[in-house]
């Protein structure tokens, strides 16, 4: 198989499977939005849909969150873990967007990294789903899967992203990387992995993964 073929069937096996592929967390709007994904790091998306009905219910916008004390989001956001770290961040990226973009959530990646706990994946995470914006968020998961499937040899996140932006075409990345993920829980996790139900790496992967 040509590295193209490879692609293809990569695209079309996750098409067949995950052919309309739900956003994970959930949120109302790009504020709720990029408040469940930095509270996702090193956390599950099932233990962040459990805590954040608790907060949003609170503070669903960063006016009402800036009311909040620091010592009061980092109680209720406990459970997902990182809480002192991340209750600052939501607090001080709150107070920003206040005070720089009347409470909005800019649509502008870098603007979006600028804010604090915002990295470069919440902010694409932000961006693909929240406005559209073609984007590429690799995760875990995702830097996982390019390696097993032999699409990419990153040693790091960023080069993984790099690598799949060449490889598949923009118009798919906000769907792509969605499918990629469902099928890495389900098909290729990195723990308790049966190599013969992965299709994918059973047909297009590097030969020496067992």
């Amino acid at each position: 198989m040509t590295k193209k073929e490879k692609v293809q069937f990569v695209i079309d096996t996750l098409q067949s499977l995950y052919p309309d592929p739900p956003i994970p967390l959930n949120h109302k709007d790009p504020y709720t939005l990029l408040i469940a994904v930095l509270l996702s790091a090193q956390s599950t998306d099932a233990r962040v849909n459990l805590i954040t009905p608790i907060l949003f219910e609170k503070a669903d916008n960063p006016f009402d969150m800036v009311k909040l004390s620091v010592d009061e989001i980092r109680e209720i956001i406990k459970p997902v873990g990182l809480s002192p770290m991340k209750s600052k961040g939501i607090y001080g990226l709150s107070k920003i967007l206040i005070e720089k973009y009347n409470g909005e959530v800019p649509a502008d990646i870098q603007l979006l990294e600028e804010l604090p706990s915002v990295g470069h994946k919440t902010a694409s995470v932000v961006m693909s789903q929240a406005f559209g914006v073609p984007s590429f968020p690799v995760d875990t998961h995702i830097h996982r899967l390019m390696y097993r499937w032999n699409l990419s040899t990153g040693k790091n996140v960023v080069q993984t992203e790099k690598d799949a932006k060449r490889l598949f075409p923009k118009e798919l990345w906000n769907k792509l990387h969605l499918q990629i993920i469902f099928y890495g829980r389900e098909y290729s996790p990195a723990r308790g992995w049966n190599k013969e139900k992965d299709i994918i790496t059973k047909t297009v992967g590097r030969k020496h993964l067992k």
